[in-house]
């Protein structure tokens, strides 16, 4: 059964950075296109960014455009999420995801179960 487990979530101050990743398990990772989604308390999960299964394209939302950088190695199973310039407005529990290349949460099967990311002003 393919797993995906994400790390590097934190506590950051205003203009700080993380580099979130995404660690899958199985034989599939290369064969299918990673995401990153976002869910702030009381809101729901919206679309961050996405990466083909090779990392030739690359979409994100307009909120993080120039801010963060998505990546992936896949000889080593894992998927980035580097976010550069935080701001309290990216408080929220960061998935990762495997699917096709969309920005809809229905195209991605596998789900992790999250990482907090916190910003202080």
């Amino acid at each position: 059964q393919v797993q995906v487990v994400e790390s590097g979530g934190g506590l950051v101050q205003a203009g700080g950075s993380l580099r979130l990743s995404c660690v899958a398990s199985g034989r599939t990772f290369r064969s299918n296109a990673v995401g990153w989604f976002r869910q702030a308390p009381g809101k729901e999960r919206e679309f961050v960014a996405t990466i083909t299964t090779g990392g030739q394209s690359t979409t994100y939302t307009d909120a993080v455009k120039g801010r963060f950088t998505i990546s992936r190695d896949n000889a080593k199973n894992t998927a980035y999420l580097q976010m550069s310039n935080l701001k309290p407005e990216d408080t929220a529990v960061y998935y990762c995801a495997q699917g096709i290349y969309s920005s809809s949460p229905g195209g991605y099967g596998v789900w992790g179960q999250g990482t907090q990311v916190t910003v202080s002003s």
